[in-house]
């Protein structure tokens, strides 16, 4: 398939490198890509395409507010995954989702939501560093008070 206006991404074969590209207009903005036996799959992260840019703050609250389950889908009863209904990370990280809760189009077809876990990524670390600051905090204090 080759890029045009028409057409949202570009699929090409290759043995390593960028396999598939994926634009919005006519602007790049992710690939999947491939080097031996692993896949990537990126979206633009250059500190060039931003400004802006503050610590994240606030994502052991919002960890917190997460809610992991086990289920099933109801076509694959059988095989349980782990993982987030997506309507309630859209109550936490937004971004991370897409689509409406209890979405239908104009003939009532259900239209489903979806979680990009990669949007977590960045929030589960940032709660994690906050956890480990405290963690160091509190193993400092503990030695002090045990070398009295």
């Amino acid at each position: 398939i080759q890029r045009t206006a028409a057409t949202p991404f570009f699929c090409g074969r290759s043995n390593d490198g960028e396999v598939m590209a994926l634009y919005s207009g006519t602007t790049q903005r992710g690939q999947v890509s491939i080097s031996g036996a692993t896949t990537t799959y990126g979206s633009f992260s250059d500190y060039r395409l931003k400004e802006n840019v503050v610590p994240l703050t606030g994502a052991v609250a919002k960890v917190m507010a997460l809610k992991p389950s086990t289920f099933n889908f109801i076509e694959f009863p059988e095989q349980t995954i782990n993982g987030f209904i997506a309507h309630e990370v859209a109550e936490v990280e937004p971004i991370a989702v897409t689509g409406e809760k209890d979405g239908v189009d104009e003939e009532g077809k259900l239209l489903y939501q979806s979680v990009d876990p990669a949007k977590l990524v960045p929030l589960l670390t940032a709660a994690l560093q906050a956890q480990q600051a405290i963690i160091n905090t509190l193993t400092a204090r503990i030695e002090a008070l045990e070398n009295k």
